[in-house]
């Protein structure tokens, strides 16, 4: 499967599905998708270029071990239902802030902040799993 045309074309098709697992990630926040789904997306492109380069290429695109991304996505989800309990709300109760920057209102809510850590959880775990099947299937 390690085709002349697979590996020029692997790097083209990796950094789409990045870009579609960020959209993805971003428009669950009040449609259909989200930081699982999204995470999945982005794992599967990591996944691809292990497939094309192997996986030591995808540990230095990574620039960090994928079990310490997954375990900052934990601590990032964790710590956004902790901001409701400083607020005074419901654990994993919604909060939503609109600062101004450059004269436009933007809302930023705990609610994305989780879909970001879940997105970090699901990316870091499944490219380790992924990470770890193929060096075992080079060996």
């Amino acid at each position: 499967m390690n085709t002349l045309i697979f590996r020029s074309v692997a790097p083209f098709l990796t950094a789409l599905m990045i870009m579609f697992s960020i959209f993805v990630l971003l428009r669950g926040h009040n449609e259909p998708g989200g930081g699982f789904i999204g995470g999945l997306i982005a794992a599967s492109a990591f996944a691809i270029y292990g497939i094309a380069y192997g996986v030591a290429a995808v540990r230095r695109a990574l620039w960090f071990h994928p079990m310490s991304i997954a375990g900052s996505g934990l601590l990032l989800a964790a710590l956004s239902g902790f901001v409701s309990i400083l607020a005074g709300v419901p654990f994993m109760t919604g909060i939503w802030i609109y600062p101004r920057l450059f004269g436009v209102e933007i809302p930023l809510a705990t609610v994305m902040s989780f879909d970001i850590g879940v997105y970090l959880v699901v990316v870091g775990a499944i490219t380790s799993i992924a990470l770890a099947l193929e060096e075992k299937e080079r060996d």
